[in-house]
């Protein structure tokens, strides 16, 4: 089986043992998230996976962004590896695909609580700021803090540890935290950060999520918390949890870092000059940030950034700067500002395409514009409804679909997956 042409086990080997004991970093090339894909060891994975050093994947901005679809992962998972939805690795990429269908069955609902959480508790309505500059004195919240700036990136643990400090112990509104998460990760998501924030909070579950010192030790020892306010007993941090008192920092002064900025434009980036005359009677495809491969067609690609969206969802210089840098690869020219101020170009061109997306504002400004949309292959069949819980979803899925929960035989053809024209943009 190959990827691009290319053997994936060879492009795995792509992979030094130096840059894979190095902190994470996210080259925006399709070839990387390939290349991270076929080198996945779907056991060492499901032994691992909820240690904060294991065996993960580091697809999380690849998929975000549209450089690697969940479809062609999970195909290649089971023609490789002959994997299933039993399996630990699939049933992770599960979750993506199951909040994107609650998304799209609840809209901008996903922003609200999708029922009355059942730990009723004042909620700040301003992040604290020993919490921003990762200055609290619980060493695993402050090295969290510090890895997100640094990498963009975190952990599954360390975001629900994060998330459930936030809110149980330092009683900070859910909605206002998962923002300023989402404008940091280069794999925000907004499905996936709210509605685990939500699944957190106890308003997308049927309990809250709670964690204790216990909890660091067993899957990040190197962050290990002793003697801070997560290090007491159950019972206690459940009744702090109820209760309506930010617990505040550990006593003393501890060393923070500076938070960077959340930006609502792309830096150093204009709108560029009148383009419109170019590509008049042209097919056109619409490339915005969630869709950032090259149009399979001999189109026009127009990269897309749609201010509007940004003012109300923020990103960080380096999530911007692996959006553009992306976007000015594979586009043909950028286009900044208000989407809805693009109707010229739809009145000039033969066809003007894009890839349907569920981010407010793109989505209706891609409707406004009369766009055709780009069909993209989902991963999973869609349940008449995705349900309240993931289990939900599952035994949904297991029902229309059983052939996915069945085992195949490990490559028994060859899957291709496309390249895009990028397959050799080695980082």
């Amino acid at each position: 089986m190959q990827i691009n042409g290319v053997s994936p086990l060879a492009a795995a080997h792509c992979e030094s043992r130096a840059a894979i004991d190095a902190p994470p970093s996210f080259p925006p090339s399709r070839f990387t998230a390939l290349r991270r894909l076929a080198g996945a060891k779907p056991a060492l994975y499901a032994r691992t996976r909820n240690q904060v050093d294991g065996a993960v994947t580091l697809l999380g901005p690849y998929f975000t962004h549209g450089l690697i679809t969940l479809h062609e992962a999970f195909e290649y998972l089971r023609f490789r590896h002959g994997l299933t939805l039993r399996d630990k690795l699939p049933a992770e990429l599960a979750w993506r695909s199951f909040f994107h269908e609650t998304w799209q069955e609840h809209g901008n609902r996903i922003f609200e609580p999708i029922h009355e959480a059942p730990l009723t508790a004042r909620h700040l309505r301003a992040l604290p700021a020993d919490i921003r500059v990762g200055a609290t004195g619980v060493r695993v919240i402050d090295a969290s803090i510090r890895q997100l700036y640094e990498t963009g990136y975190l952990h599954n643990h360390q975001r629900l540890w994060l998330a459930s400090y936030c809110i149980h112990y330092r009683k900070v509104d859910w909605r206002l935290a998962a923002g300023w998460l989402y404008g940091h990760l280069l794999d925000g998501d907004l499905a996936s950060n709210f509605l685990s924030w939500q699944w957190v909070a106890g308003c997308f579950s049927s309990k809250p999520y709670l964690f204790d010192a216990e909890n660091v030790v067993r899957f990040a020892p190197g962050l290990a918390s002793a003697g801070t306010w997560i290090d007491r007993p159950r019972a206690e941090l459940e009744a702090i949890a109820r209760g309506r008192d930010d617990i505040g920092p550990e006593p003393g002064l501890h060393r923070g870092v500076s938070e960077p900025p959340l930006l609502t434009r792309p830096p150093g980036h204009t709108r560029p000059r009148d383009f419109m005359p170019l590509f008049s009677g042209r097919r056109v495809t619409l490339v915005h940030p969630w869709s950032l491969t090259r149009p399979r067609d001999a189109s026009i690609a127009i990269g897309v950034i749609h201010l509007p969206f940004h003012t109300q969802h923020p990103w960080s210089r380096q999530r911007w700067d692996f959006v553009m840098s992306r976007m000015e690869e594979i586009c043909d020219a950028v286009w900044i500002g208000d989407l809805r101020r693009l109707g010229e170009l739809a009145v000039r061109c033969e066809r003007l395409a894009a890839r349907p997306t569920l981010s407010d504002g793109y989505r209706e400004a891609f409707a406004a514009l009369g766009t055709t949309p780009l069909a993209v292959t989902p991963m999973l069949p869609r349940p008449p409804r995705p349900g309240r819980s993931f289990s939900a979803y599952m035994k949904q899925l297991r029902r229309i679909a059983p052939q996915l929960f069945e085992s195949v035989a490990s490559a028994p053809r060859r899957t291709k997956l496309q390249h895009h024209g990028d397959e050799h943009n080695a980082p």
